[in-house]
């Protein structure tokens, strides 16, 4: 007599910002097409970007208390443990009401979380839940660190990341996960499409500029600075500034045009109508522009421990993208070096091979695999 198997219920989190939010939904998006019964459940913060993003996708969120981390010895410090018992707490609620199999984190506020709650230690719940971690970025952050030392499997973009090595010579390579629409993007048959959505002309190269909500101030000055030099190229652009940010362009011409817009919500459209990008380089963004081949700038955040140059670099190396320095990034640097490009066709295609060769397109369905191979095995 056979009997029904199980629902399987997975949690994934990775609430915050889009860094950690973006691969969690990707890998989400592909354990439905791998299994269509299976249950996920995310796991947030009401401060978090995934109060909007998630809820989008089609996804539960669970909400927890945040647990943010101190970085320095501050009054902070002393509420940390209750702050972390209360966090905890209420993911063993999630967990259990959710009957969970397996937790996938990706780092974050809510990682810390799940992953005590799941894992050993004095927090240790009457049932175990194995993990999953996957780490995104060239360094990993404290969240990951504290997972991959409970976690069954390891899995991150690159080697060095620091949950790779010594932390666990077992983790796995896998890139980083992205959304279906990203990685199954064909330019070349979009582009008409994409280049009308935003009222840009079909013929002559497309410069796409994006800062994120945050540090995009020096691009958008570098570039809008440039506006004249590229209308004079016969080079357009679509300029995402951000929300908080404004872009005065002064000098326009109709048959390249300069498109500002504070947010962009079809990134796929904007990603195939352009040529070429000046974008910062954080985890997520450079997996996408590589993804979709897209010849890149690729300018670092000038603070912070110096992980998004170390996140372009393979994609760099390979031919696909060009390392700028934020303060190298000037007017005149857009004027002769990005409009040098953008008019060089057969630099171009190079470039966008190169770039495409670079990433990981299956990464998101690799990682649910593994996530069901685990939820599927024996309970702890």
């Amino acid at each position: 007599m056979s009997s029904t198997p199980r629902t399987l219920s997975v949690i994934v989190a990775g609430g915050g910002t889009a860094g950690h939010i973006e691969p969690a939904l990707a890998v989400a998006d592909a354990l439905r097409e791998l299994d269509p019964t299976v249950r996920i459940t995310a796991l947030g913060t009401e401060r978090g970007l995934e109060t909007t993003l998630v809820p989008a996708r089609g996804y539960e969120l669970a909400l927890v208390p945040p647990v943010p981390l101190p970085r320095k010895l501050t009054g902070s410090l002393f509420k940390l443990p209750a702050r972390v018992m209360s966090s905890v707490r209420a993911t063993r609620r999630v967990i259990d009401r959710t009957d969970a199999d397996v937790i996938v984190g990706f780092g974050g506020y809510v990682s810390v979380s799940a992953y005590l709650a799941a894992g050993r230690g004095p927090l240790r719940r009457s049932r175990k839940v194995p993990v999953v971690v996957h780490e995104a970025n060239a360094s990993a952050g404290i969240a990951n660190k504290v997972g991959a030392r409970i976690a069954a499997r390891v899995l991150a973009a690159r080697a060095g990341s620091g949950v790779t090595g010594r932390g666990r010579p077992d983790a796995e390579i896998v890139g980083i996960p992205v959304r279906p629409t990203i990685t199954d993007l064909d330019r070349p048959a979009l582009r008409a499409e994409a280049r009308a959505h935003f009222g840009l002309p079909a013929q002559g190269p497309v410069l796409l500029v994006t800062g994120g909500s945050q540090g995009a101030r020096s691009l958008n000055d570098a570039v809008s600075g440039a506006a004249s030099a590229l209308a004079a190229a016969g080079v357009s652009v679509l300029h995402a500034h951000g929300p908080k940010n404004t872009v005065t362009v002064e000098h326009t011409d109709p048959r390249a045009p300069y498109v500002a817009v504070p947010y962009l919500t079809r990134m796929d459209l904007a990603y195939a109508a352009a040529d070429a990008t000046v974008c910062r380089s954080g985890a997520m963004t450079v997996a996408e522009v590589s993804a979709v081949g897209l010849p890149a700038f690729y300018v670092p955040l000038p603070h912070g421990n110096g992980e998004q140059e170390l996140n372009a670099r393979s994609v760099v190396a390979a031919g696909g993208g060009v390392l700028v320095t934020d303060a190298n990034l000037t007017t005149s640097f857009v004027a002769t070096e990005v409009v040098d490009l953008l008019t060089d066709a057969p630099r171009i295609a190079a470039m966008s091979a190169a770039a495409a060769g670079a990433g990981h397109k299956g990464a998101a369905t690799q990682v649910a695999r593994i996530v069901l191979d685990v939820a599927r095995g024996p309970r702890p």
